[in-house]
């Protein structure tokens, strides 16, 4: 029979306190009510059909394909029937409200920052022995020997090698400042002259650079990078000042306190 632990209110509370997610949680409150006010300024208003939509995404997102996973899911988060619709709504009304502030705002700055959206398709060795790195940049140079050869040799992770050394498509950010300046420096392809950085020396051949398109996918990531800011300059406007229960002191508390000062 297992055994029934009693947890209340203020344990919570305590809990939280203790935990430190006390700033964290004020933040995530001021946020829902800064989104809240400003929507009702805006005229933002939410139809039962949109509510019903964003309700079933809700589901679809935590994997909620049954009734009985829904109660299961509600009540292991101790919530109500009512609760799981204003998460829906809050959740449908935020992405209104971004789209209402920002929609018009994402291509000019996807265009004003079109290099940090622009992808190069790379293969890469890294090697400790710098010498050794410069010796096989040239062999490869006078074609004696290909990339693939090299990866085979010199990579020691069986599935990166088996691969060799495809790293994929990657964007500017995803780079070490000087690796992702020579790269997007590239006229592919192009084999680029060992680059050392503390991981040793990386030989990457670029395969292509991927000049950026504005797809669906990058624009919800834009707008929601844009809302995001524009949320965290209201809460640093805001005083969030806090009801909480009085602070109380564990047993041991005046004993730490004094040996720490």
């Amino acid at each position: 029979m297992s055994k029934i632990i009693l947890v209340s209110p203020e344990d919570i509370i305590y809990h939280v306190k203790i935990s430190c997610q006390i700033p964290n949680l004020l933040e995530a409150i001021a946020i829902r009510k800064i989104i809240a006010d400003t929507a009702d300024k805006e005229g933002i208003h939410i139809e039962l059909e949109e509510l019903q939509q964003a309700a079933d995404s809700l589901r679809l997102a935590n994997k909620l394909i049954k009734a009985e996973d829904t109660w299961a899911w509600l009540e292991k988060h101790y919530l109500s029937l009512d609760n799981f619709e204003e998460i829906a709504q809050t959740n449908l009304l935020s992405a209104k409200l971004a789209h209402h502030l920002f929609a018009d705002k994402v291509e000019p700055f996807f265009y004003a920052h079109q290099l940090d959206y622009t992808g190069a398709v790379t293969y890469e060795v890294i090697l400790d022995d710098e010498d050794l790195a410069l010796e096989i940049f040239y062999a490869l140079q006078e074609g004696e020997i290909s990339f693939h050869q090299i990866a085979r040799q010199y990579i020691e992770n069986p599935e990166l090698r088996r691969a060799g050394g495809y790293q994929g498509m990657r964007k500017r950010s995803d780079l070490r400042p000087e690796i992702a300046s020579a790269i997007f420096s590239a006229h592919p392809p192009q084999i680029l002259k060992p680059i050392i950085t503390p991981q040793g020396a990386h030989i990457i051949m670029v395969e292509e650079i991927i000049q950026p398109e504005l797809t669906e996918q990058i624009r919800v990531n834009i707008m929601g990078e844009l809302f995001t800011n524009w949320l965290k300059q209201q809460v640093n406007t805001l005083e969030i000042v806090a009801k909480l229960p009085e602070n109380k002191d564990s047993p041991s508390s005046s004993e730490i306190l004094s040996e720490a000062s």
